[in-house]
């Protein structure tokens, strides 16, 4: 009887720190566990041996920064059945997208003594914006859990199973006071997505978006609440320019000082 062919996972990077791959590295025991059922075909992260598509699943990280890259990320959708973006960069944009706020060519010459010869877009924009995403693994970096779940849902043919709510609801849960009501500081914790545990509430920190929107976000009544704790409109913007600030629930706060009447 021949043989079934197992499914061909491929992992690609883009703009990006690399800390999502390590963190798909670092489900050592995990990827064991499934090993027999999947193949890792392309992972240049992990090994220098990889393999052509076409792929059943392809995780990719980091923005869309370089016009190679724009053009790179047609032929991985091309190549994937598909095609699932992992952490805040390949989401939202990421830290990058800042210069979306500035002028990248003043950027480019303040930090480059050749600035001639950078060759970049003036956005970082997420995958999402030029190709279609099948599916939306966030945070800074990914969680381990996260990226076995959404393995085990593509062998098993149903939909991750992974948090929508915000991370207020994980604050609950764990018994941790609100630090946007006690300390009155600009917590992002009521429009971000689940998935963290609450990690900087735990450590009496507000919450800096790292999992970006929840599936629900009211971020401008979150900018007029801030607004009304006596918070600055700069501190709000930058609350809001963070780690996910071109997810659209997020950039049209970040991108003006908030005074609460607008």
């Amino acid at each position: 009887m021949e043989k079934m062919r197992r499914p061909r996972l491929a992992v690609w990077k883009l703009a990006s720190c690399d800390g999502c791959q390590l963190s798909l590295l670092d489900c050592e025991d995990e990827l064991l566990e499934v090993a027999d059922r999947l193949d890792i075909a392309s992972f240049p992260e992990m090994s220098r041996s990889t393999a052509r598509g076409p792929f059943d699943i392809a995780f990719v990280e980091g923005s869309i920064t370089t016009q190679r890259d724009a053009d790179r990320i047609h032929g991985i959708r091309k190549a994937s059945r598909h095609l699932v973006t992992i952490g805040a960069c390949a989401t939202a944009g990421g830290i990058q997208a800042l210069r979306n706020f500035q002028d990248a060519g003043e950027y480019a010459a303040f930090v480059y003594p050749s600035p001639k010869f950078i060759d970049t877009l003036a956005r970082s924009t997420p995958v999402k914006d030029h190709v279609f995403v099948d599916f939306e693994l966030r945070g800074c970096p990914v969680q381990k859990r996260h990226l076995i779940e959404v393995i085990s849902a593509f062998l098993h043919g149903r939909k991750p199973n992974v948090p929508t709510c915000s991370v207020c609801l994980e604050c609950k849960q764990r018994g941790i006071g609100c630090i946007l009501v006690s300390r009155g500081a600009p917590c992002l914790g009521p429009v971000t997505q689940a998935g963290c545990g609450a990690l900087c509430p735990a450590y009496n920190r507000a919450c800096f978006g790292c999992f970006g929107p929840m599936e629900t976000p009211n971020s401008a009544a979150l900018a007029a609440r801030l607004a009304a704790l006596g918070v600055t409109g700069a501190e709000i913007a930058r609350a809001f320019r963070g780690i996910n600030c071109a997810a659209e629930a997020f950039r049209h706060v970040g991108e003006r000082s908030w005074d609460g009447r607008k």
